[in-house]
């Protein structure tokens, strides 16, 4: 099995903003594929399929229920329970990043945190940074701010039209990931 994390703080507050991004790339791949539904559990919201096709991949997609500083929870109980052999080549973690400029995306079969407080936690819990990452590129504020504001705040009408093209150019590299491996992911996604 194949278990995709999809990153952002929990409820309708931060449901449209940037820092849920992983979300909602996570959400539209159960939406191409017809995954679903969504019910809760390993402290968060799961939904469980295969990936239709040649192959039909198990999957599941995991959207932690816990705040982003606290990823790590809901993904250490998900792998405990779940039939993931292998997660350093089995679990894809989707999150949002700053220093990647907006509309980029960048595969990675390992690495660190970059920052990010969610991919922190769960390298924490889970003893290890050798995990596969698929990072959403926000950019930076035009202006001067704090970087948790600006990922807290919405996106702007411009960027909200251009992100459907952006969720489905993700959901392409998850499904990529899940049929193909992580190296062919970041061949085929990583130049573009």
């Amino acid at each position: 099995m194949k278990l995709i994390v999809g990153l952002g703080n929990p409820g309708p507050r931060y449901a449209r903003t940037r820092h849920n991004v992983g979300a909602r790339v996570v959400e539209r791949f159960a939406e191409r594929h017809r995954l679903g539904p969504f019910a809760e559990r390993y402290l968060g919201r799961f939904a469980r399929g295969r990936v239709p096709g040649p192959g039909g991949a198990d999957v599941g997609l995991l959207l932690p229920g816990t705040f982003m500083n606290e990823s790590g929870r809901s993904v250490v109980e998900a792998l405990r329970k779940l039939p993931v052999e292998d997660p350093s080549r089995d679990l894809l973690v989707v999150f949002d990043d700053v220093d990647l400029p907006f509309g980029r995306l960048r595969l990675r079969a390992a690495g660190g945190a970059g920052g990010h407080r969610g991919v922190e936690d769960i390298i924490r819990s889970l003893g290890t940074r050798g995990f596969p990452r698929l990072r959403v590129g926000l950019g930076r504020p035009a202006v001067p701010m704090d970087t948790a504001a600006w990922v807290l705040q919405r996106f702007s009408p411009e960027e909200e039209r251009a992100l459907s093209g952006l969720l489905d150019e993700a959901a392409a590299a998850v499904l990529c990931f899940v049929e193909e491996g992580i190296d062919e992911a970041m061949n085929r996604f990583n130049p573009r």
